[in-house]
């Protein structure tokens, strides 16, 4: 069985011996709900690449203590995958974030399509994007990712424009494309970016925009999927054809 895997703000001074402690609603869950006990052992992550495993030496209401065993610095994987996610409607926002953390992806970025039929404002923007955060960070857990996925504040079709100037390879999904997906050279490092539209598609504008930021049109094959789950199954794509699944 798998040890649970617990995420601190950082482990930089964790060497074999020393101690960490976990305290918040990370700690509450073990501790409460977990029924973490003295004596177990645990994975501690940063999600910055930084991980050990652990002995609890005490639990407390909101806190425990962990003895360090061992210590791993994972190198960051390469190419590192960015998704510029448009904004779903309902609860498949939370459903995207999820699959594409669970798939390696180091960066989600939620995007303001013009065809986005969600509207992110205020609170609502505020709530929205803490969801994401959240189902990223679970997510990331459930996977046992050493890295884990950095969601960033809503982008606008200006800013995803400039974030794909600077791709080695940039891609969006659009059901008239003609180019497949299947067919690209995929760079074994570096920083791919898959742009993935709203319900409504992306539109003819946008579309250029990222064209002329040397974005590529490509599409997955005749069948239309889901925004929420178009993203992983291009990012899957992608992965297949480079060192990090092969």
């Amino acid at each position: 069985m798998s040890l649970p895997v617990h995420l601190v703000p950082s482990l930089d001074a964790a060497a074999v011996g020393a101690a960490v402690t976990v305290e918040g609603d990370e700690a509450h869950h073990a501790v409460a709900v977990r029924r973490l006990r003295v004596g177990e052992q645990v994975v501690l992550t940063d999600g910055r690449g930084r991980s050990v495993v652990g002995e609890v030496t005490s639990t407390g209401k909101r806190v425990f203590d962990v003895t360090v065993l061992s210590a791993e610095q994972a190198p960051e994987p390469g190419p590192s995958l960015t998704v510029v996610q448009a904004l779903p409607k309902g609860d498949r926002g939370e459903l995207a974030v999820e699959v594409l953390t669970e798939v390696g992806v180091a960066r989600v970025v939620p995007w303001a399509a013009s065809r986005s039929v969600a509207v992110w404002k205020g609170e609502r923007a505020t709530k929205s994007l803490a969801r994401w955060r959240s189902t990223a960070r679970e997510a990331a857990k459930q996977a046992r990712r050493s890295w884990h996925p950095v969601v960033d504040p809503m982008a606008s079709t200006d800013e995803v424009v400039e974030l794909l100037r600077g791709a080695d390879l940039a891609v969006v999904l659009h059901e008239d494309a003609t180019e497949p997906l299947a067919g690209l050279d995929v760079p074994a490092a570096g920083h791919v970016v898959v742009v993935v539209g709203p319900e409504g598609g992306v539109s003819a504008d946008e579309l250029a925009a990222f064209a002329a930021a040397g974005a590529r049109a490509v599409r997955l094959g005749d069948e239309v999927l889901r925004t929420s789950t178009a993203g992983l199954a291009a990012c899957s794509a992608l992965l297949a054809r480079t060192p990090r699944w092969s």
